[in-house]
Formats: structure tokens, C-alpha cells, sequence
């Protein structure tokens, strides 16, 4: 790390790294965060335990009421002063993440500025609280329909994304008028940290906003769940831990919202345009290293164009400067040393499978990283297709009917994200309307935005999180029937 880095993490106080009741708080043990490029310790974090998560619900739950009866406009005015502060901040948010999480300077650039607009945007839907009024069908009484913070919500948020992410679930949250206590990844709780002590500045009350890093995620997340006071589940991560966690949820009926894994199909036409095609594929599949649950992750590429365009995406890929964010590369490493050796397994199975090594990049021997990789030769049934990679990993398929890639891109658990390329619109959206995904990038390889619902169908989730449907995920309709008299 840099000195000025050093500083930053140190003003983070991260072994005191608890935040609940606007105040930082140690616990008995501590966990190491670790530069994953270089495999080097960055900070050791406070470990929280039960006794800790029961104290964030206690801080959340008495600054409720203050909260949830703050006017519309003075929240969105603490909304928008952590999107300025944010952005002001966004040098030293950028060097954290890259710390932490290993990305490019680049992708961690990109997150930051994404991650504030959830604060820009949900400022603004904070005063525009609607409802409905009018005389009920049978008369006599007239119907007016409200809608209500939830109450304390429980945020649980992955390491891939860990400023985005938090920022997501915070902004519509506080937006709502909830409180909310929070439990980053261990793998990168000091961005966490760091969006807390922004939000504090920004004017929000003590108790609004707990951070409480843990390494025992599970029983975190249990003492929530088991507290009658937590109204709200909020959950990003692999769809068999969000099994696990809506059926906890279930045991008191707490309204969950998941956003869970995906195994997004890249589909490109015939006609379609091959080096925008090429653009998209590399975003859509490179963008943080392929550790996006909305990562292209498997390429179905119509055999009239099959070969051409293997050879351009390959010629692309191989380009790629795999590396250290401090020297400018454009792919960072893996997590950890066990997601680069997941990967690795995957590919080798695929090889031994009659799969092809078609082109791949170099990486860096120290630090966890894998060479960016294209496959060729895979069959439509291969192992490989029906997982989630998450990692720089590019499966390549030919296919010839229209029907044969849409059975191809339906034929798995997960519905979050996919993407088609086609020369005639008309094309491309018949194509969106039947591939079985809650987003659909069309001729463009980025599906997020603050302003969009973001979510999936089948076993990639339940709800939205963006636009007006993630505003009320945090909040509850209330119907009033009002006789008035007349």
C-alpha cells in the first residue's frame, strides 16, 4: 500500500471496525483483509459476534421512530450530501477498493461512481411518496392507500461490488425512513467502514446506519433473523445461501428480498454487428475480473460467424494486461487462493471434456489471479455451461436455429442477466422476450443502473433492487377505508 493508503485504512480504525449508535466499537477478536493481488495483509478487522449483532438491532430499533418521522425532503437532503461527499471522497474510495478487492483502477473508478448514484437517485424518490385516493366501487366509504417504512432492515452484501452493493440496499433504505444494520463480506468490510463514516457526515443520525463485519456470517445473520424487530431481509450472494437464509426468514415471515446467482447467456446472431458484439462480450464478461453475478458467462455464437468472431474476442483477450491495480492493469486477481483454484479446476474438467484452450492472456505468478481464457469446442451439454464461473473464464458454442439457443439459454436455474447482439432490432427482442432473465442487455454488454429494476427470475431471486421498485421493497402499503361523512 501507499502511505496515503496506510493513513486512510489507519483513520478507519478498523480495530474498531463495529459501527452501531454512531459509535466505533473492538470486539474480543479480529480478522485479516488481504490484498488479493499481492496476497498481503491490508488491515485487521474487528470480528463481531451475537452479542454485537444484538446491539446494531438495538441501536436500529430506538433510532426508528426519529427516522421513519424525518420529513421526505431532510432525508433526501442527507441522501444527497453522501452522493457529493462520496464523490469528493472517490480517489481515496477507489485506492480502498482495489486494496481489498483486488479490481482494476478502473472497474473500482466505475463502482464508485455507480455506487453514489444510488444515493444521487434515491434522494430524489424520496419525496416523490405516491399513493391512491378514491371512492370505493360499492360507495360509502373512500379508499386511501399510503405506504410505510418497513422498520429495521437487515442488509447482507458480497465482496464483488462491496461499495455498490452497500450502497444499493442503504440508499432506498434510508430513503424509505428504515434503519438498517449491515454485514459487509469479510473479504472487504473496510469500504463498508469508509460509506459509514461518509454517511455520518453527510447528517444521518446515530443508530440509522450499523456496520457489523463478521467472519461468523451465519450466526450474524441468525440473531437478526430470530429478532422480531427485524422486518426486512435484504440479501446479495449465491442462491444456496439465500435458500438457506428465506427459509430462516420464513420461521417469522420477514419480508426478503434476494438477489442471488446467475449463468447469463451472450447471444450473437448471424447479423449481428461482430466488433460491437466483441466490445460488449468483454465487458459484459472481463468487467471485475468476471466476478459479476451478471458476467456473461456462457456465449452462444451463431456458426456463420462462430469462427470470426472467436478469433477477434480471442485476439481481445489475449491483449489483456493482467495485474496489480497500481500498474495499470486491466484485470485484477481472483478473490482468494480458493476461488482461483475453483476456476482452474472448472477449466481443466472442460479441457479433459474435449474442451479448447482457443486463447488466453498471461497473468502474474504471485497473487491470485488467472489468465483470462477462451474456450472453444464445448459441447451445448457440457458441465462447464451449467455453472456459474465467476471468474475470466469465456465458454464459446455454435448454434444454428433459433430455437435450439433459446433452449440453450433457458436451460438453467438461474434467470438474472443475459445478453443479445443482433443486426435487426426486431430480432434482438424477440430473442429478449423468450431467454428466461429479469435483464436483458440489447447490443450493449451493461444491463445495472440506479434507475432500472435490477433483479431475476427462477433461482437467481426474489424483488428488485434500483428505480421505484427498489424504494419499495422497503416499504409496506397501508390502506385506509375513510368515511367522509358525505
Amino acid at each position: 500500500m501507499t502511505a496515503a493508503l496506510s493513513r486512510y485504512v489507519a483513520g478507519l480504525d478498523p480495530v474498531r471496525a463495529l459501527r452501531i449508535d454512531g459509535r466505533a466499537h473492538s470486539a474480543a477478536m479480529t480478522f485479516a483483509v488481504h490484498d488479493p493481488a499481492t496476497t498481503t495483509v491490508v488491515a485487521r478487522v474487528a470480528d463481531a459476534g451475537v452479542e454485537h449483532a444484538a446491539a446494531a438491532v438495538d441501536a436500529a430499533a430506538d433510532a426508528l421512530p426519529g427516522w421513519r418521522d424525518t420529513a421526505p425532503r431532510e432525508r433526501a437532503e442527507v441522501l444527497r450530501r453522501a452522493f457529493e461527499l462520496i464523490v469528493a471522497d472517490s480517489d481515496r474510495l477507489v485506492a480502498l477498493i482495489t486494496a481489498e478487492n483486488g479490481k482494476s483502477a478502473a472497474d473500482a473508478r466505475a463502482e464508485v461512481g455507480y455506487a453514489a448514484e444510488f444515493f444521487r437517485w434515491f434522494a430524489e424518490e424520496a419525496v416523490r411518496t405516491d399513493g391512491d385516493f378514491g371512492l370505493a366501487p360499492a360507495g360509502g366509504a373512500h379508499t386511501l392507500v399510503t405506504h410505510r417504512p418497513v422498520g429495521v432492515a437487515a442488509l447482507v452484501t458480497p465482496w464483488n461490488f462491496p461499495a455498490a452493493m452497500a450502497t444499493r440496499k442503504i440508499a432506498p433504505a434510508l430513503a424509505a425512513g428504515c434503519t438498517v444494520v449491515l454485514k459487509p463480506a469479510a473479504e472487504t468490510p473496510l469500504t463498508a467502514l469508509a460509506l459509514a463514516d461518509l454517511l455520518a457526515d453527510a447528517g444521518v443520525p446515530a443508530g440509522v446506519v450499523n456496520v457489523v463485519p463478521a467472519t461468523a456470517a451465519a450466526a450474524v445473520v441468525s440473531t437478526w433473523l430470530a429478532d422480531p424487530r427485524v422486518r426486512k431481509l435484504s440479501f446479495t450472494g449465491s442462491t444456496g445461501v439465500g435458500r438457506a437464509l428465506l427459509g430462516q426468514a420464513a420461521d417469522r415471515v420477514v419480508n426478503a428480498s434476494m438477489e442471488l446467482g446467475g449463468n447469463a447467456p451472450f447471444v450473437v446472431t448471424a447479423d449481428a454487428d461482430l466488433d460491437a458484439a466483441v466490445a460488449g462480450a468483454m465487458v459484459a464478461k472481463f468487467r471485475n475480473g468476471g466476478q459479476a453475478c451478471t458476467a456473461a458467462n456462457r456465449f452462444y455464437v451463431h456458426a456463420e460467424v462462430h469462427d470470426a468472431f472467436v478469433a477477434r474476442f480471442g485476439a481481445a483477450v489475449e491483449a489483456l494486461q493482467v495485474g496489480r491495480a497500481a500498474d495499470g492493469a486491466e484485470i485484477g486477481p481472483l478473490i482468494s487462493a480458493a476461488a482461483r483454484e475453483r476456476v482452474a479446476a472448472a477449466v481443466d474438467a472442460a479441457v479433459a471434456g474435449g474442451a479448447r484452450i482457443s486463447h488466453r492472456s498471461t497473468a502474474p505468478e504471485t497473487g491470485w489471479f488467472y489468465p483470462p481464457t477462451l474456450l472453444t469446442g464445448l459441447a451445448p451439454d457440457a458441465a462447464l455451461l451449467a455453472e456459474e464461473i465467476f471468474g475470466p473464464v469465456a465458454p464459446v458454442v455454435a448454434w444454428t436455429d433459433e430455437g435450439e439457443v433459446i433452449r440453450y439459454a433457458n436451460d438453467t436455474e438461474f434467470g438474472l442477466a443475459a445478453y443479445v447482439y443482433a443486426g435487426r432490432f426486431q430480432d434482438a427482442l424477440r430473442l429478449a422476450a423468450r431467454i428466461e432473465a429479469g435483464m436483458v442487455g440489447i447490443n450493449r454488454g451493461v444491463v445495472s443502473d440506479p434507475s432500472a429494476p435490477f433483479g431475476g427470475v427462477k433461482q437467481s431471486g426474489l424483488g428488485r433492487e434500483g428505480a421505484r421498485d427498489g424504494l419499495r421493497e422497503f416499504q409496506e402499503p397501508q390502506y385506509l377505508s375513510v368515511d367522509l361523512g358525505v
